[in-house]
């Protein structure tokens, strides 16, 4: 199998997320993730931190406009671009002032954007708390499609599975770059955003971000606690819209091995305590 896009090292560069008042979720995540807030002529924001990088679009709430994923150079763009249409895929160009001419987007089996390209240096204050916007999970009514569509389409690579005790596919782990997931997807009722999270890289800096959550009257959503796939350390919290985002650390790093499959149960998506369970 040709794992292009693990190939090209890709990793989840930025995110459009729709709301119905924009401005009040980029006041949001300005205050609560340490980012500037910049608004557009459109009625557009875009939030920028130290590796992280938000737009907010006037939309249904909670719904992903699109995902950008950041490939090292226009030859590893270009090797993508000719695997989408070796697959057949249709592909529009992609327009974004944080990537270089050549980005491209194609729909996922949900509808999604998916989006490649270079991406632009941008000038970053680097006086906020480290926290990269590390990756995008969803949520589908198709599991197998879905990943059949970005590990066979796109070259995305499994890292691991959950499957439930009639042997039914129910999360899948996929990774563009050495990072355990870029991507993720849990089959569930629904079609849509899970969450997005941010890689501190340190147990440390994870009680730093809560402490920081708690002066601004943010509650925990979820954890501390530790995934099974993946082994990260991780804590949630809600925006003002209800969107879930983690603060992730120690994400594994994945060299050479085969997926793992996983018991649909509680304890492998915590392994210390209790879990949130999609279905």
């Amino acid at each position: 199998m040709e794992f292009t896009t693990l190939k090209s090292e890709a990793s989840l560069h930025h995110l459009g997320i729709e709301s119905g008042d924009p401005r009040i979720l980029a006041e949001f995540y300005a205050k609560t993730m340490q980012m500037k807030m910049i608004s557009s002529d459109n009625g557009t924001w875009h939030c920028l931190g130290p590796n992280r990088l938000l737009v907010f679009l006037k939309g249904k709430g909670q719904r992903l406009s699109f995902a950008a994923f950041a490939c090292r150079d226009e030859q590893s763009l270009d090797q993508i671009k000719s695997r989408v249409d070796k697959e057949g895929l249709d592909w529009k160009p992609f327009k974004s002032p944080f990537l270089k001419d050549g980005a491209f987007s194609v729909l996922d089996p949900d509808d999604h954007t998916i989006s490649f390209g270079v991406p632009i240096k941008i000038k970053q204050q680097n006086d906020s708390l480290y926290a990269p916007l590390q990756h995008l999970t969803l949520q589908s009514l198709d599991l197998e499609k879905f990943i059949d569509f970005y590990e066979n389409k796109l070259g995305f690579a499994v890292s691991d599975r959950v499957i439930n005790s009639d042997g039914e596919l129910t999360t899948c782990f996929l990774r563009s770059n050495r990072e355990h997931h870029s991507l993720a997807c849990f089959k569930s009722q629904r079609v849509g955003m899970d969450h997005h999270s941010y890689e501190v890289g340190d147990w440390n800096l994870i009680k730093d971000w809560c402490d920081h959550f708690s002066n601004l009257g943010v509650k925990l959503f979820w954890g501390p606690g530790r995934h099974g796939p993946g082994n990260n350390l991780f804590t949630f919290i809600q925006d003002c819209d209800g969107n879930k985002l983690e603060i992730s650390a120690e994400l594994e790093i994945v060299t050479d091995r085969k997926p793992v499959d996983w018991p649909h149960e509680a304890r492998t998506l915590n392994l210390w305590g209790d879990a949130l369970m999609r279905s």
